[in-house]
């Protein structure tokens, strides 16, 4: 199965299928400098036992690390035209659903919206690349978004090193990339057709997003879609071949679980929120000052539990429309189903009420545009 991944990827070493027990468990709890064999090790059933252990840890390293705090930020879709045939994505090409992109003006009002809602951190998506939004219309709409937010993501489709360089001088500081899964022949079974289908150059997008200067580069995997095991320790394997080469930038890592979507396309390798919560935590141990990722994907009940807990940044409000919060109806289906609706006020409220603070602004786009300056 491994014989296509790169060596600095391959988890066959600390998957031999033996399984791990109870004393290999304790063992990775009590290690000083966890790998990918201890990563392994809190993944494995063995584990379960030690789950309360394994959340008092993570919250213990989150606190250490991250204070009390909650970062916030705010998705925005730009458009949701796609090329490609993700069997698992509400916005694949053969998806019947109105398409359309939001032009300057409305990206502006939209831009403009968030920012009345106190976000200074905004990630705009789009599909893959398509003539209806490329390139130049990303980097249009983050000109945008720069001069109203000090930080800036954008969530699309890979880009040369060059292209990033672009993104980075017109403000972007952040760029999230998910693999969807590392396992290769499932990635080639989902990935029905289109730019998408190329895994190698996925793969390698991350590196040259880092190479061109940007400041953070967001990992993950769409949990469900494979065997979670393999693809948590592909992932940590590659967090840790960024961070050896490209030291100066950082990285941060998500956990976005398949939802019901336009195709509905099941899961194949369901997880449960008791599979998620343990992800969250071993992932935490592991890599102790990375900031993890929890989106409205999840359900209200669930992401107040995790808050804190290995959990130290949260979007809020969000829409999965092209649009949707300036006050008009989007016109276009969501690209999945948000299943926390609750407002930005009612997050920010149960936050407080469990001893953390919501921070929306810890970058500040002075920071950005020194840097910005330094590359010319």
């Amino acid at each position: 199965m491994t014989q296509q991944l790169p060596e600095w990827l391959d988890p066959s070493p600390w998957l031999d299928g033996g399984g791990s027990s109870p004393a290999d468990v304790e063992r990775a709890l009590g290690c000083d400098e966890p790998g990918p064999r201890e990563l392994a090790a809190l993944l494995s059933p063995a584990a379960h036992a030690y789950t309360e252990i394994m959340a008092q840890r993570a919250r213990t390293l989150t606190q250490r690390h991250f204070g009390r705090t909650i970062s916030m930020y705010a998705p925005l879709y730009l458009a949701n035209y796609c090329t490609s045939g993700c069997a698992y994505c509400g916005f694949a090409s053969d998806r019947v659903q109105p398409r359309r992109r939001l032009e300057p003006t409305e990206v502006e009002k939209e831009l403009d919206s968030l920012k009345g809602m106190g976000f200074e951190d905004v990630l705009l998506l789009t599909g893959e690349r398509t003539s209806h939004a490329g390139f130049e219309y990303l980097l249009e709409c983050v000109s945008l978004a720069a001069r109203r937010f000090h930080a800036v993501g954008v969530e699309a489709f890979p880009m040369t090193t060059r292209e990033y360089a672009f993104l980075a001088n017109a403000g972007c500081s952040g760029v999230t990339l998910y693999q969807e899964t590392y396992d290769p022949f499932q990635y080639d079974r989902l990935h029905r057709w289109g730019p998408k289908k190329e895994y190698l150059d996925r793969l390698e997008a991350p590196a040259r997003a880092m190479e061109s200067g940007m400041r953070t580069v967001g990992l993950g995997v769409l949990l469900g879609l494979s065997d979670p095991v393999f693809d948590a320790v592909c992932l940590l394997r590659h967090a840790g071949h960024l961070r050896r080469i490209h030291w100066k930038s950082g990285i941060t890592i998500s956990f976005p679980r398949l939802q019901p979507q336009a195709g509905n396309f099941t899961a194949p390798v369901p997880i449960d929120e008791a599979q998620l919560a343990r992800l969250v935590f071993a992932v935490r141990i592991v890599l102790p000052d990375v900031p993890l990722l929890l989106s409205t994907r999840e359900r209200p009940e669930f992401r107040d539990g995790m808050a804190g807990l290995g959990i130290t940044k949260m979007s809020a409000g969000s829409r999965t429309t092209v649009g949707g919060y300036a006050g008009t109806e989007p016109g276009t289906d969501g690209q999945f189903q948000v299943s926390d609706q609750r407002s930005v006020p009612d997050i920010c409220e149960m936050l407080r009420g469990r001893g953390l603070q919501p921070v929306f602004k810890n970058w500040d786009s002075v920071f950005r545009d020194g840097e910005a300056g330094g590359r010319g």
